[in-house]
């Protein structure tokens, strides 16, 4: 009885100890001039922002931050000032403590994740990129992306509302992810098909029932193409309920 209650009370100036010794850290934490901004952000996603201009960001939104304690930097401001820029899904700004030669210096990291863009959009008023959303990103030369194009008379209303699902379809399908390489949209609101293989172009006609329409085509291209000359074609069309029309060279 008497061993449990000595280890009782170790335990209890353990733990003790434990929020003393973490509540002076982060109070000496706090105090620690921060001398660096650190942007982390994956590589290998499809857009990659320049890390310095995200630290200009940091910079205009606070012009005194490299002369502030970390405790004196509001990072949620600094987050929301980073998700403004179109091609940022997320912003997450942390201040790291970190031993440098027996001292310390204070650290803002800035860790972000970019929006991915699944299509791309080109009509009369110009190009951006659309992400799986439907949030519009602006083109740049700094983060080119090999993604779908449409192209036509495509609104951004109907990019989102009618192509944007039969997109997200496609780019998790593996045949028609490789097969199909850009939409192109009719005055009518027609929507084309210009697949990679095969030299002839597939009339989708609306987006309706797209699924239906491609399991179709899916099933003409094994019965009848597999077995003949893939350039034997002209057209496609699936504008008709369930069947398929195809116009010969």
């Amino acid at each position: 009885m008497f061993r449990k209650l000595l280890k009782l009370i170790g335990l209890m100036f353990l733990m003790i100890f434990i929020v003393g010794t973490l509540a002076f850290t982060s109070i000496e934490s706090r105090n620690i001039p921060c001398t660096d901004i650190e942007v982390v952000y994956d590589n290998d996603e499809l857009i990659n922002i320049d890390k310095d201009k995200l630290v200009r960001i940091v910079k205009n939104t606070d012009g005194k931050i490299l002369k502030k304690t970390l405790g004196e930097i509001n990072s949620e401001e600094i987050e929301d000032e980073i998700e403004k820029v179109p091609a940022i899904l997320t912003a997450d700004v942390y201040k790291l403590m970190v031993n440098e030669k027996g001292g310390y210096k204070g650290v803002l990291v800035v860790k972000v994740k970019h929006r991915e863009p699944v299509m791309r959009v080109i009509n009369s008023s110009g190009s951006y990129y659309l992400d799986k959303f439907g949030i519009r990103i602006p083109v740049s030369s700094s983060y080119p992306t090999n993604v779908l194009i449409a192209s036509g008379s495509v609104s951004e209303e109907f990019a989102v509302e009618k192509l944007l699902p039969f997109v997200l379809y496609v780019g998790d399908d593996d045949f028609w992810n490789a097969q199909i390489q850009q939409i192109f949209v009719e005055e009518d609101g027609d929507v084309l098909l210009i697949p990679l293989v095969g030299g002839h172009i597939i009339e989708l006609g609306d987006t309706e029932n797209f699924r239906q329409k491609l399991n179709i085509m899916r099933a003409f291209y094994k019965q009848v193409l597999a077995k003949n000359n893939w350039d034997k074609y002209e057209r496609v069309s699936l504008k008709y309920n369930n069947q398929v029309v195809a116009k010969r060279r």
